[in-house]
């Protein structure tokens, strides 16, 4: 993998916008392995926090997997048709300034729990063991995580992608990753603060992903979207008081 060392710090956006043209221009291709997470870090020159940001953006826009113990890949099927990059590098001109359009975002918001809800309910009804192994591993992952914010968030929007995968439904995940991709990534440092860093939050979390882990689990549709419901307008109204 090819890679321009950093002219900033902590510049996420700029590591995910590389990897992405060498995704699209086919210098990696559908299944290659990306170097760990060390190597891409040494290559950039920056943290490795850093770059496990710009991977969980990659992945957010469905042009990488990553597999617990087993590193990133390329995926095998790529996005149809990638919303183009702006001035702002991976977002899109009508997202760009985002934070500053909190009538976007509340609609963005709205949209999301109508989304999810929707993901929570056919993902019980749909999920294979598999699926169910995958969510149990995460599960162990997210409680490890409480008090981590970056941890925190990885694994909270990794159980939420679990879930849109598990409904076999191909437009549903790309719909999901395109509105959530870019909403969770405007809203970031509030999330951190207020979500992930905060322990006794982060345990509630924790609680409310693990109560439509159960639903899930029970195959149990209409408790899957209620507790699904339940856990968004909870998050909706804590990030509501910054916004």
């Amino acid at each position: 993998m090819e890679a321009k060392r950093l002219t900033k710090r902590n510049h996420y956006e700029e590591i995910a916008m590389q990897i992405r043209r060498q995704i699209e221009d086919g210098r990696l291709r559908p299944g290659d392995k990306l170097p760990s997470t060390r190597e891409i870090s040494e290559q950039f020159g920056v943290g490795r926090s850093t770059t496990r940001e710009a991977l969980s953006a990659l992945k957010a826009m469905g042009l990488i997997d990553i597999r617990q113990g087993g590193g990133c890949r390329v995926a095998a099927a790529l996005p149809a048709g990638p919303a183009p990059m702006g001035a702002a590098g991976l977002e899109p001109p009508e997202l760009s300034s985002l934070r500053d359009d909190r009538k976007t975002l509340l609609e963005l918001l709205e949209v999301r729990q109508t989304l999810e809800v929707s993901i929570a309910s056919i993902a019980a009804a749909k999920r294979t063991p598999e699926d169910l192994a995958a969510l149990r591993a995460l599960q162990i992952e997210m409680e490890a995580a409480i008090g981590d914010d970056i941890e925190g968030e990885r694994t909270d929007l990794e159980f939420h992608l679990l879930l849109a995968k598990s409904t076999r439904n191909d437009i549903m995940i790309s719909l999901f990753a395109s509105i959530t991709g870019q909403m969770e990534r405007a809203i970031r440092d509030i999330r951190r603060v207020e979500l992930y860093a905060n322990r006794s939050v982060a345990r509630r979390l924790f609680e409310e992903h693990s109560a439509i882990l159960d639903a899930v689990a029970e195959q149990e549709p209409v408790a899957a979207s209620l507790r699904m419901n339940e856990h968004l307008a909870h998050v909706e109204r804590m990030l509501l008081r910054h916004l």
